[in-house]
């Protein structure tokens, strides 16, 4: 009997997929483990192994093709002994169940220590176009519409799925929303007053193309990581109560130290550097360090209660082409700069030809954005759930500072720490901008 390759869920949240290309032909044998094709998610192009051994009977699914629902099926494999032109005439049927055919070499990423449990591969929750998705009342004379699954897991969660905000498609509620709701996220405020003013509502696409002369501007369609991106800040800057903290650094000593640890770098058979430590890998330390000494801000948010974490991994923004993407150096506080500076070097080249994993870029417990290196002073940044805090990071500059009643001139970098005021008050985080600060302008301490 013929095997179906199915499109593999990649991401406990991925619902579509784009087969960036074929390792394999039709006619080609394969065995348990062979690489077949690569998958683009939103995040990273990934390698999809064959479970299964045969051959490829048929191709369904051309490479370059965009936005492939996971589970639909891909390509038909002839198992041992099997027909070849037989399986590959066959119709196939795609399987309810999760992909058997074909999965992802990655392992999925580790879960928080409080989170929901994992829904199953959420396009089984979007049903195909032809299909009318079942409706019920939203209390306010409307319908809302959503999916069998996302219905089934509401009702086992216990919530209203008249107050998700659907993502699916034409507002549809969907597994992955209900995930959302467990978690707080992604809850529509209830129903204003009779006579109340309401919020105004967004612009349409025809309403925005309107106020523009015709033949003067093009339409880019949103690729997946830009949505992904919208969708996640858009709910965080609405759902996440954000408090922003400044404060100056003196990082001369850095500098200083800096400049005598590249100097002292071991070199290669080829005398090139074996590290060459940033700014950067600095703050990164100093960042891990500095939630380690403030346990109490190494924390996220959920509804059931305060997640508190031994470690600190922190996440680092990696600018890429149409967005960008956040890799996790993991328990940064026990490791040495050199080693925080070669898994960024690393981290970085692989982000911006998406080949991280999302074990490598999924969770962490807070995140750098450094935006020194544009020569931008100060700026403010948009807090990433399930992380409590964010650190945004300007370039250094000397300034004049006064010290001791005389004028002199520093190396200045300024910081600015956003934080989520439903985990971490004003004091508490002005204890950790402090503790940053201190190890930041003394970088020995972070070797204490």
């Amino acid at each position: 009997m013929p095997i179906n390759i199915l499109m593999p869920a990649l991401s406990p949240t991925m619902e579509k997929g784009n087969l960036a290309k074929w390792l394999k032909k039709e006619g080609d044998k394969v065995k348990s483990g062979d690489v077949i094709a690569e998958i683009e998610t939103d995040k990273a192009t990934m390698e999809v192994e064959a479970i299964d051994e045969g051959t490829i009977a048929r191709i369904l699914v051309p490479e370059g093709t965009q936005d492939v629902p996971v589970n639909d099926v891909i390509a038909v494999l002839a198992g041992e002994g099997e027909d070849v032109k037989a399986a590959g005439a066959a119709k196939p049927s795609a399987s309810a169940a999760p992909p058997k055919a074909a999965e992802a070499p990655a392992a999925a990423p580790a879960p928080a220590p409080v989170a929901p449990k994992a829904a199953p591969p959420p396009t089984a929750a979007a049903p195909k176009p032809a299909a009318a998705p079942a409706a019920q009342s939203n209390g306010h004379g409307g319908r809302v519409f959503s999916s069998p699954l996302a219905r089934r897991l509401a009702k086992e969660a216990g919530v209203d799925v008249a107050m998700v905000t659907g993502t699916g498609p034409h507002g549809r509620v969907v597994a992955r929303d209900v995930e959302q709701a467990k978690s707080g996220k992604g809850l529509k405020a209830p129903a204003a007053p009779s006579g109340a003013p309401s919020s105004a509502p967004t612009m349409s696409d025809k309403q925005i193309l309107s106020l523009f002369e015709p033949g003067s501007y093009e339409v880019v369609p949103h690729d997946g990581m830009r949505r992904t991106i919208a969708q996640r800040l858009t709910a965080s800057i609405q759902n996440v109560p954000h408090f922003y903290l400044t404060i100056d650094c003196d990082i001369g000593k850095l500098l200083a130290a800096r400049e005598e640890i590249n100097a002292a770098a071991p070199k290669d058979k080829e005398k090139k550097p074996l590290y060459k430590i940033s700014v950067n890998d600095f703050v990164i330390k100093a960042m891990a360090v500095a939630l380690q000494k403030i346990p109490n801000c190494n924390v996220s948010w959920t509804e059931s209660g305060m997640v508190k974490h031994h470690h600190s991994d922190v996440g680092v923004a990696v600018a890429m082409p149409g967005g960008l993407i956040t890799p996790i150096i993991r328990k940064a506080e026990t490791k040495t700069l050199s080693t925080i500076s070669n898994e960024m070097k690393d981290f970085a080249a692989r982000a911006r030809s998406r080949k991280l994993k999302p074990e490598e870029y999924q969770g962490g417990t807070t995140a750098v954005s450094n935006l020194g290196m544009f020569g931008i002073s100060h700026f403010t940044a948009v807090i990433n759930p399930p992380h409590a805090t964010i650190l945004a990071v300007g370039t250094s500059e000397e300034r004049p500072v006064v010290r001791g009643g005389k004028i002199e001139i520093a190396n200045m970098m300024s910081v600015t720490l956003s934080c989520d005021h439903r985990a971490i008050d004003g004091a508490l985080g002005a204890e950790l901008i402090g503790a940053f600060k201190q190890l930041i302008e003394n970088p020995v301490m972070m070797m204490v």
